[in-house]
């Protein structure tokens, strides 16, 4: 008998000699009136045992069949040895029918040395919890994570995704070889025609996301091609100064590549194409089971407009700027590019700074004053000339028409030799 069991037996001894009433019992054992007259009833027929329980000794009504248990015990050996206790519960009832609660499995995997239970440490730098946002595309976390999402069947790929700040849920995911300008370019075309525009977009400090040159401190005006991009749509950026500022995403990804890296294997996912399918099943059964409600049934997204549509590949575009050369040429990347002679539709002069444009589909335009120019490419180099004829590249081929000696244009002004001054007749 316990401790407690004792306490109690005493308590019903001095209820059954009249010591004490039921009322005085039952607030001594912490029970009701009607739990102390049944523990009074148990004692007079039982004695002391009165008090003990009546399964203690006995198995568990819940305990897992030894089959059952030996069954389970090898799939987490062959299969699922370097998956965690929920991980593992899941695969075991969703693939094998096997229905083990994470706390038996924890217990059991510890046992077979496939667990270590993480030792709990106090963080040192402690920071302020922020509350989610209201509604749903008010602000998307988004982030890159560099990991060999397939292991040893393929090389590091970099898995970008966004995350709804109010619902918790990721609302777009896309595979890339990398977290560049183009990657991310692609990945927010992809997003807005999926979901429409979000309101803001909180992201770290990569170089892809902004400059990070002391200078750029005191001018305002620098800005990387991919906050021109989101200026140019109307999405405000919000740079986190820590990882645990945009926690949401940065545990996403945590999640991620405990449980899908392992899904992907079970998939027999090999490459970034099919990794790219396997997002389009996987993502929902995701957020099935991680989103959270949001405070609010709003949708902040707005949508994009039809003209908008239309500029889209032009603003998601990386721009450089370059100048036009004497010869009507426009060196960009080590080619040179001939601008057409006579088919412009706006005028192009020497120097005139254009604005060279790579878009997605790895097309290369030349835009000067909204127009797109003609241009052919050149095969080496083009050679210097001495003199060149042409002053300006204009829509009209000139004439060549000259005034005759007669003409009235010619004698509208006259030379004072002597004072080498133009007068007007």
């Amino acid at each position: 008998m316990t401790e407690k069991e004792l306490a109690r037996y005493e308590v019903i001894e001095n209820l059954i000699n009249g010591k004490i009433d039921g009322t005085e019992a039952s607030k001594q054992v912490c029970l009701s009136i009607r739990q102390t007259k049944r523990l009074k009833a148990s004692v007079k027929k039982d004695g002391a045992k009165g008090v003990i329980h009546k399964n203690r000794g006995k198995p568990s009504n819940r305990r897992i069949d030894d089959e059952k248990m030996g069954k389970a015990k090898k799939l987490l050996k062959e299969k699922y040895a370097d998956f965690g206790p929920s991980f593992a519960g899941e695969k075991l009832e969703e693939l094998h029918g096997i229905k083990i609660s994470k706390e038996t499995l924890r217990t059991i995997m510890t046992a077979e040395k496939l667990w270590k239970p993480k030792e709990r440490r106090q963080s040192k730098n402690r920071h302020e919890w922020r509350a989610r946002k209201d509604n749903y595309g008010e602000m998307e976390q988004f982030d890159g994570s560099y990991h060999h999402w397939m292991e040893d069947r393929a090389g590091e790929m970099c898995l970008l995704i966004s995350i709804d700040d109010a619902e918790g849920k990721i609302t777009h995911a896309r595979f890339d070889y990398n977290e560049g300008v183009k990657a991310v370019s692609s990945f927010w075309m992809e997003y807005f025609d999926k979901n429409g525009m979000p309101g803001k977009i909180y992201l770290d400090k990569f170089s892809t996301y902004k400059i990070n040159h002391k200078n750029a401190v005191d001018n305002s005006e620098m800005m990387t091609q991919f906050e021109r991009m989101m200026n140019q749509v109307g999405v405000e950026l919000i740079t986190a100064h820590s990882p645990e500022a945009k926690g949401r995403v940065e545990r996403v990804f945590g999640t991620l590549q405990d449980r899908m890296v392992k899904e992907m294997r079970l998939a027999g996912v090999k490459t970034i194409v099919e990794a790219n399918e396997f997002l389009k099943t996987y993502i929902p059964k995701f957020n099935k089971k991680f989103a959270v409600i949001p405070n609010k049934k709003a949708d902040l997204h707005k949508k994009v407009s039809e003209e908008l549509k239309v500029k889209l590949p032009q603003i998601f575009s990386i721009q450089n700027t370059r100048k036009v050369n004497n010869d009507y040429t426009v060196m960009f990347r080590n080619s040179y590019y001939q601008l057409d002679l006579y088919e412009q539709q706006t005028s192009i002069y020497k120097k005139d700074v254009v604005v060279m444009e790579e878009h997605l589909n790895g097309e290369i335009k030349i835009r000067l004053k909204n127009h797109y120019l003609k241009y052919s490419v050149l095969p080496e180099r083009p050679k210097k000339q001495c003199e060149v004829n042409l002053a300006a590249i204009t829509p009209r081929k000139q004439s060549g028409w000259k005034p005759p000696i007669d003409h009235p244009w010619r004698s509208s002004f006259l030379v004072n030799k002597s004072s080498n001054i133009f007068r007007k007749i």
